[in-house]
Order: C-alpha cells, then structure tokens, then sequence
C-alpha cells in the first residue's frame, strides 16, 4: 500500500509538472496513463469514482 500512495504522489507530481511546465507530448500521456493506473488500484478509487459520478449527474441536470 506504501508503494502504490509513493507511485501516486510521484506521477501526480510529475503530471502536474509537464502540464504547467511544458504542454503535453507522447512521453507525458504515457505518465499520465500511468498514474492513472495506480489511482485505479488504490483505496481511494471508490471515492474517485463516486465523485465523478455526482459530478456527472450534476452536469447532467444544468438546464440551459
């Protein structure tokens, strides 16, 4: 579990970077699928999840 928080904070961080610092290229998308990874594996995934869900149903009912 101690790897998977390190690996998460590591490419988070590192996605953050490559954002902010130099756009996005092939190198920085394969970072950013691979934090995705070790976010989909670890205990806060559900909470992702869930806050993605109300995320969408609350786009979902703006009315325009």
């Amino acid at each position: 579990m101690i790897l998977s928080i390190s690996g998460i904070v590591l490419f988070g961080v590192i996605a953050f970077l490559f954002f902010k610092r130099d756009g996005l290229k092939i190198s920085h998308a394969l970072v950013c699928a691979l934090f995705g990874f070790y976010v989909a594996g670890s205990s806060i995934a559900p909470s992702i999840q869930a806050g993605g869900a109300s995320l969408a149903s609350l786009i979902g009912g703006l009315k325009f």
